[in-house]
């Protein structure tokens, strides 16, 4: 009995110890790695994935980080470490089209003791198209970890001390969408604060850094790096768009030398409810901290919250907007129960965007296939419920009996599927902006799983315009000037939009008159004056050449500035001149007077640029309107105001 008895107690000791140290991660991957030398074979062993029905085959996909700056996205990669030591290597695995989370991963140290086999090329990727590039290693899913590299390299001819910014959490949204947890750098960069951003008041007169013709439009979202010059603004900018900033310094960086930082962010749960489709960071690199060239670049992801299965779709990506009054705009959402058991309750929050009419919302089809919910009393077979708020509809199914995928004797998958389809009418009066709604979709008293965006794009159309009126120079003398033309641009733009013209113009005016005098010695008659007044008229005929950004601020007032090509392809002149000769110098008796006409001309001889700024009143998307202009050449005496009448079809 006593070694029965001491043989139970230790086994239950065992027991209870393993249950305690017991790890609570269900999923994990494991690094592995075979080592010979300073040569190093990775190999990670991974968990099964989950396959979810209707999506794609699931995988994985990966992030690996050497420990020494440098990283590989391939699954099983192979790195030479240059220097020996001891690297500290992390894996980061997403698993995409996977019903299951993202498996974690611990770091693991690589010791090299021997620098003993040459460099072969076998070195961890890094992808860095431009000298400075945001990365991440998957879209960012609320509550999970997500990885963001930042790398940068010195494209100068000489050893530099720089500065980087990391912008996050921008303050459009409520509530913060990323906790920064975590920040990996491995060439002495080192973390600073800033209360205020200052900068030096210098340039670099290096040309590596001047500015793109494209200038700083930090609403857009979707941007290539870009170089710019003026540091404070950018800053500013930032400040204004972000709440959080992580900065860092680092010195010493040679040459053609590229560096990565590595920052693990966290989700936050305020994500889900608090964001629109896309999220953004920002990184600023500033080569020299001397100088206030900088390179600016945006990183935009999509935010997955759910997969493939649960999407909402539109069949209006691409409308014609002149058209688009007489059409029905259908949208379809669909859904899978993808538990264990049926979904007996299923409740979909569809957005409604401003433009449309909900008077005019039908319901196309459905599955389950049931029929609408009467009203004023609780229904006891299976209907539709449709509720029609200011921004939203509501769609419930209710009483039904939708099986899950994952439950047992299910064998059918296509039953575990639902969908709704809608459509609707646009407005009489709306904008030509387009639109994006996604669905919340409810299985019983589950957590909400929200859609992709369905959106709706507008073809650009063209509008033609038809524009005459009067150009006044009040730097010429009897000046009369007039023009016709035609314009093109995007039909009934929204706000910003281009705009291109051809323009006839016809103009009259008068040189200055020249009076010229001198003696004519006679020794006959004694001296003589001749006095000769010399007028000319010009008359030219040109084509004028705007391109030009226009605003339009409401329906009636727009805006617009750009630049002018003046070509003057026919020009007349006529000269008059008149010689008076007078019997002294005082001019006291007409001897006789003589005049002569001179005329000539001229084709395609003079060409004039400048810039214009531009006002309308009226209709000023589509239809009449009047305008003004001034039109400040950059040839001296022709600037010009232009008052006009404009139609636009």
């Amino acid at each position: 009995m006593k070694p029965l008895f001491l043989l139970f107690y230790f086994s239950a000791f065992f027991t209870y110890g393993q249950s305690k140290v017991k790890d609570t991660i269900t999923r994990r991957a494991i690094i592995g790695y075979l080592q010979t030398g300073n040569e190093v074979n990775f190999k990670p062993t991974l968990p099964p994935l989950i396959p979810i029905s209707g999506a794609p085959k699931p995988s994985f996909s990966y992030l690996w980080e050497m420990g020494d700056g440098t990283y590989s996205k391939e699954a099983e990669p192979k790195h030479m470490y240059k220097n020996k030591g001891t690297y500290t290597t992390r894996l980061a695995v997403t698993n995409n089209y996977d019903n299951g989370k993202p498996p974690a991963t611990r770091p693991k140290k690589v010791v090299i003791n021997d620098i003993s086999t040459p460099e072969n090329g076998m070195i961890a990727s890094n992808v860095n198209p431009s000298s400075f590039a945001l990365q991440k290693n998957c879209d960012p899913i609320p509550e999970e970890e997500m990885v963001v590299i930042m790398s940068y390299q010195n494209t100068e001819n000489y050893v530099s001390n720089g500065k980087l910014y990391l912008f996050y959490n921008e303050t459009q949204f409520k509530n913060d969408n990323f906790d920064l947890i975590d920040f990996r750098t491995h060439t002495g960069e080192r973390e600073v604060t800033e209360n205020t951003f200052a900068v030096a008041n210098d340039n670099n007169s290096s040309n590596r850094f001047l500015a793109s013709n494209e200038t700083y439009k930090p609403i857009e979202k979707q941007r290539t790096t870009t170089n710019e010059l003026d540091l404070e603004t950018t800053l500013a900018i930032a400040k204004k768009e972000y709440n959080q900033v992580h900065i860092l310094e680092m010195d010493e960086m040679n040459p053609n030398e590229l560096r990565n930082v590595f920052y693990t962010f966290r989700t936050t749960p305020e994500m889900l409810k608090d964001t629109s489709a896309t999220v953004t960071m920002r990184g600023v690199f500033v080569p020299n901290r001397s100088y206030k060239n900088h390179k600016v670049k945006n990183l935009e992801m999509e935010i997955v919250t759910s997969h493939d299965p649960n999407k909402m779709g539109s069949n209006g990506s691409l409308i014609n907007y002149r058209l688009v009054r007489f059409k029905r705009i259908d949208f379809k959402t669909r859904f899978q129960n993808n538990g264990e058991g049926p979904a007996r309750i299923i409740r979909l929050e569809t957005d409604i965007p401003e433009m449309f009419d909900k008077k005019t919302f039908k319901i196309e089809n459905m599955y389950p296939k049931c029929p609408i919910c009467p009203k004023d009393f609780i229904p006891t077979t299976s209907c539709l419920d449709t509720i029609i708020k200011q921004k939203q509809i509501f769609f419930t199914f209710k009483n039904i009996y939708l099986p899950g995928s994952t439950q047992k004797n299910v064998h059918e998958k296509d039953s575990t599927k639902g969908f709704v389809k809608y459509s609707m009418k646009f407005n009489k009066d709306f904008h030509k902006v387009n639109t994006k709604s996604r669905t919340a979709i409810i299985f019983d008293k589950n957590e909400p799983i929200i859609t992709n965006y369905a959106t709706t794009r507008f073809l650009p159309g063209i509008s033609i315009g038809a524009k005459a009126g009067y150009n006044y120079y009040p730097d010429l003398k009897k000046a009369t000037s007039y023009f016709y033309g035609a314009t093109i641009s995007p039909f009934k733009s929204y706000r910003f939009y281009w705009q291109a013209e051809l323009l006839n113009s016809f103009t009259n005016y008068d040189s200055e008159t020249s009076i010229n005098e001198k003696t004519i010695r006679n020794a006959a008659t004694g001296d003589q004056l001749q006095r000769t007044i010399t007028t000319t008229t010009n008359n030219m005929v040109n084509i004028e050449v705007p391109v030009l950004i226009r605003y339009n601020i409401n329906n009636f007032i727009g805006i617009g500035a750009g630049l002018q090509a003046n070509i003057n392809s026919s020009s007349k002149q006529e000269q008059n001149s008149k010689t008076e000769i007078y019997e002294n110098e005082k001019a006291s008796f007409l001897i006789s007077t003589k005049e002569e006409r001179v005329k000539s001309s001229k084709s395609f001889t003079d060409v004039k640029t400048g810039l214009l700024f531009d006002l309308t009143i009226g209709a000023a998307r589509i239809g009449p309107s009047l305008g003004a202009r001034y039109v400040m050449n950059f040839k001296k005496n022709f600037n010009y105001l232009q008052f006009y009448g404009i139609w636009k079809f």
